[in-house]
């Protein structure tokens, strides 16, 4: 059974950092890759980051670039989002699924953590 565990939101004051973590479960981790994305109230979850499987190559949508890091350790099962300089722009729900720019495990979201930006 496919699981995706998201943690690390929190609420931060703007300029500061948090870092996300996706623990992976129920599929071969290491041969997906894997994309965060984030989702607000009354908008449709859109792309963040992502990462291949082997962590070679990395996509990122052009309001993060320069702010966000996404990673994975594929002997832990799990990928990371490290997200510097935020904004309170940045506010949303963050999910991760498996899958280079597109999700593949529609079914399996998991409940997404809550990033809040504001002083």
């Amino acid at each position: 059974q496919v699981q995706l565990v998201e943690s690390g939101g929190d609420l931060v004051q703007p300029g500061g950092s948090l870092r996300l973590s996706c623990a992976a479960s129920g599929f071969t981790f290491r041969t997906y890759g894997m994309s965060w994305y984030r989702q607000t109230p009354g908008k449709e979850r859109e792309l963040v980051a992502a990462i291949s499987s082997a962590g070679r190559n990395t996509n990122y949508v052009d309001s993060v670039k320069g702010r966000f890091t996404i990673s994975r350790d594929n002997t832990k099962n799990t990928v990371y989002l490290q997200m510097n300089s935020l904004k309170p722009e940045d506010t949303a729900v963050y999910y991760c699924n498996a899958g280079y720019n597109s999700p593949l495990m529609t079914d399996n979201w998991g409940q997404g953590t809550q990033v809040t930006v504001a002083s």
